[in-house]
């Protein structure tokens, strides 16, 4: 994408949400950080059923570590890989309280020290709970940002960094949310919803679909089928009447 696109697709972004918010649920920045940590390969849906009562009794690292490993796996148990999660977060949060008093750090570096946070999970962290301008790339940035032409790269520090370079600073504290947004519920993986794009035409996606009448057919089978259907109402054949063909086979095969 050329910057005038670029600067032209997040203005749309913007005037759609001009404010953004991520869909995990969480009271603070320790809470948000269990979140993330639990949010790896689970939806926020998922997540957030499980924490809705986890953090009715817990709010901070020491009352996580005073819950403990085995009182914490059954409100977790729903997430995907909860054993090894529930190990990270009582460990992330002894060190929490031995290494930094008890409060999540505003670096990244350190931040991923911690059991179960990876770069991610510390761009997640630095942008809402801090308000810090990081792209953090999950599986949804990154499909927007090669189907679209945004970002191109193989790999999510690719994207990551060509990001950092394209998204025009006004924009980059949300670019995250808007991306991220646009990816679950608009560029789908499998069936990307385009007559709804707000940056249809801004996309360089080969496959895109145009704008179009959402009362016509769109599929190439619902095509076909109007397209006979049509023929047939132009040939003027009457119903039960047979074809020209059927009735020769019929004549030479004579009575039984």
């Amino acid at each position: 994408m050329k910057p005038a696109q670029i600067e032209e697709m997040f203005r749309r972004f913007q005037a759609h949400n001009p404010d953004p918010r991520g869909e995990l649920q969480f009271i603070n920045p320790f809470t948000l950080l269990v979140a993330v940590v639990l949010s790896a390969q689970a939806t926020d849906a998922s997540v957030n059923k499980a924490t809705e009562p986890l953090f009715k009794i817990v709010q901070t690292p020491a009352e996580m570590v005073a819950l403990g490993e085995e009182r914490l796996r059954p409100y977790i148990r729903t997430i995907g890989l909860f054993n090894t999660k529930a190990k990270n977060v009582i460990r992330l949060s002894e060190i929490l309280l031995a290494q930094h008093g008890g409060e999540v750090p505003k670096q990244r570096e350190v931040l991923e020290t911690l059991p179960g946070v990876g770069r991610k999970t510390a761009n997640v962290v630095l942008n809402i709970a801090f308000g810090e301008a990081t792209i953090a790339v999950d599986t949804h940035i990154f499909r927007v940002g090669n189907r679209t032409g945004l970002a191109p790269g193989k790999t999510p520090r690719e994207v990551e960094d060509r990001l950092e370079k394209v998204v025009p600073p006004a924009y980059k504290l949300h670019a995250h949310h808007w991306l991220i947004l646009h990816g679950r519920y608009v560029c789908k993986a499998l069936k990307p919803d385009c007559p709804r794009c707000l940056i249809n035409d801004l996309c360089q996606f080969k496959g895109k679909l145009l704008a179009v009448d959402p009362v016509a057919p769109t599929s190439p089978k619902s095509l076909a089928k109007k397209g006979k259907s049509e023929n047939a109402k132009g040939s003027g054949k009457a119903k039960g009447k047979p074809s020209p063909k059927r009735a020769r086979l019929k004549k030479k095969k004579g009575p039984a």
